[in-house]
């Protein structure tokens, strides 16, 4: 039999969206192509029931409904598709990470399982908790039509964990909102004692607040005590925060080496071709300003945010004896691409 007979149709559109046939250089434009071409396989896979469940129009409210915390979602749930539409959801999960960023995002997914053996140690707490903590209840929803003109989206959100990717005409134009938390933050019983997701977003800013001198701590610090969750928190638009803390401009040059690897541990989770489209942005937005709050040593609550002229990173790790952490990039005009949205009305009018 011909090897293309033998394999099925979803395999094949993925083989087409990733050229597994034909190796060829990955260009910018081709996040958004691989996107739709996923986008449509997974959909096609879909009873007519979960495609209704998972799909939204693009203008809907619910595009912008973006949490973190552990509530009842739209979308259709992982728990609720078969292990073949699983495996094409997170085939779509990988067309907009990196390998770490993906890596990281199934991580925090099971840290929910961790959380059901935590909370559901009393038998008489187990059906409350498998209810809550659940590493299946993670959902997919597409916005709009998948296809290489016009404007679409898609999410993947649960539990501390919320992507979002904005595609015009073919071309990925946004992955803001971007949010990845970790609860515990480190693990600390069980056989995944150690383990920490999020731990290098926390031990490099903690090595730029400590590489600081006096002088240049007493501008980046801005507050005795850290903000119990990000400033901005989950906001469906945000706006930049006062400016305060340290400027790039005084930091010397093991510094701003510093700050440039907490920059690309956040972009750096995504896709390479959209993390050098935000790394020439942020370079290209002026100057960018490191702040912290809270105790420096590892165990104090602690905070820290970096902003530009365009985007914000924040990192909060205070709640639970400081061992639950909340992280996130967010673009002050472009969130869910409004900013590239807008211009494109513009010039179609």
């Amino acid at each position: 039999m011909h090897i293309a007979q033998r394999l099925s149709v979803p395999f094949l559109g993925i083989c087409l969206a990733f050229s597994c046939f034909t190796p060829r250089t990955v260009v910018a434009h081709d996040a958004g192509t691989q996107m739709s071409a996923i986008a449509k396989v997974f959909l096609a896979a879909l009873t007519p029931e979960q495609k209704a469940k998972a799909s939204f129009e693009f203008a809907a409210e619910e595009r912008e409904n973006w949490h973190f915390i552990p509530r009842e979602r739209k979308g259709l749930p992982l728990k609720e598709m078969t292990p073949q539409q699983r495996l094409l959801a997170h085939a779509l999960l990988n067309t907009g990470l990196s390998f770490r960023g993906s890596a990281k995002a199934v991580t925090i997914m099971s840290l929910e399982e961790v959380l059901y053996q935590m909370e559901g140690a009393d038998e008489s707490k187990r059906a409350a908790a498998r209810e809550k903590r659940d590493p299946e209840k993670y959902f997919v929803s597409i916005f709009g039509e998948p296809a290489d003109k016009g404007a679409w989206g898609w999410r993947v959100e649960g539990h501390h964990l919320s992507l979002n990717f904005t595609i015009k005409d073919g071309q990925m134009l946004r992955a803001t909102p971007s949010f990845m938390g970790t609860n515990p933050g480190e693990i600390r019983q069980g056989p995944l004692t150690g383990l920490r997701v999020l731990g290098v977003e926390e031990e490099l800013g903690r090595e730029l607040v400590k590489s600081l001198t006096p002088e240049q701590f007493k501008t980046a610090f801005v507050a005795t005590e850290a903000p119990k969750e990000m400033v901005t928190a989950a906001e469906h638009k945000v706006s930049p925060l006062a400016p305060a803390g340290l400027a790039d401009s005084e930091l010397n040059e093991k510094q701003k080496s510093m700050l440039a690897r907490i920059i690309a541990e956040y972009i750096d989770r995504m896709r390479p071709d959209i993390a050098e489209a935000a790394r020439a942005e942020f370079k290209e937005s002026g100057p960018m300003y490191f702040a912290w709050a809270g105790g420096k040593e590892r165990g104090e609550p602690h905070y820290y945010r970096v902003q530009g002229k365009t985007f914000l990173l924040e990192y909060d790790n205070t709640q639970n004896d400081a061992n639950h952490v909340h992280s996130v990039w967010r673009s002050f005009d472009g969130d869910f691409g409004r900013d590239l949205l807008g211009e494109h009305v513009k010039q179609a009018h």
